[in-house]
């Protein structure tokens, strides 16, 4: 259980720091969703970290690599978003 409240804090604050660095206009809106796209690049990047042998199943995803993770998903997001797939909740 501690695991996974790691990765959510991890990708919380990977997340905010991911939006920064990301760049372009189609960045997403609002702090639930900036903070939903960190976590889901902290869990990304767990579970590539664990498929390919770099962390055991029992340990989350380090800081650097859940950021990395989140600009990921930000980048799959913004691309998501410029085609026209999904609306940006903030872009209304």
């Amino acid at each position: 259980m501690g695991g996974i409240i790691w990765i959510i804090v991890v990708g919380f604050v990977a997340g905010i720091i991911a939006r920064i660095l990301s760049p372009g206009q189609n960045n997403p809106t609002g702090f639930i969703l900036t903070t939903v796209l960190g976590i889901a690049g902290a869990f990304l990047a767990t579970f590539v970290g664990q498929a390919v042998g770099h962390y055991s199943p029992d340990q989350g995803a380090g800081f650097i690599t859940a950021t990395i993770g989140a600009l990921v998903v930000l980048f799959i997001w913004n691309r998501l978003v410029a085609r026209g797939v999904i609306s940006d909740p903030g872009n209304r």
